[in-house]
């Protein structure tokens, strides 16, 4: 990863907004792709846990403190990503940015859906460049399950 690369953006196209909205309450559910799971509500200024629902790395436990959301148009969070040793603790370590923007796309008939997470260049350089590169596949995935969701009739 070279050393000024400190984000990742990913995109695709969406159902209208109010439609995606009401159908996926929050990002964070696994129902709409999202390998995350978590009983708490998702409001600005709250930290939450929950599981990773994703095969393999289900044993884990993930911390979100959610930064803002404006409905059917803007969420973000972060979170400490690739933390996936569950014998490390990776608490006092500096959290990137995750944020999903929603703009109309009338061109498209729907809507755009923008992920971009930033502050890869604070992680710890151990861990760094293999943060950034599984999260850049791992936004790949999940933009293709949410697309497969908003698909369902």
């Amino acid at each position: 990863m070279p050393k000024t690369t400190v984000s990742r953006r990913k995109s695709c196209f969406l159902p209208h907004a109010p439609e995606f909205g009401a159908r996926s309450a929050t990002p964070l559910s696994s129902a709409n792709g999202f390998a995350f799971a978590s009983r708490a509500r998702s409001t600005p200024a709250t930290t939450i846990f929950g599981r990773i629902t994703y095969p393999g790395y289900e044993h884990l436990e993930v911390e979100m403190q959610i930064v803002e959301l404006v409905p059917e148009r803007y969420f973000s969070y972060r979170w400490r990503p690739n933390a996936v040793d569950a014998s490390k603790d990776y608490s006092a370590e500096p959290m990137t940015l995750v944020e999903f923007t929603l703009t109309e796309a009338p061109e498209a008939r729907g809507t755009l859906l923008t992920i971009v997470e930033s502050g890869f260049a604070r992680l710890p350089a151990e861990r760094r460049a293999e943060a950034f590169r599984s999260n850049d596949s791992g936004w790949s995935e999940q933009l293709k399950n949410i697309e497969r969701h908003v698909a369902q009739p």
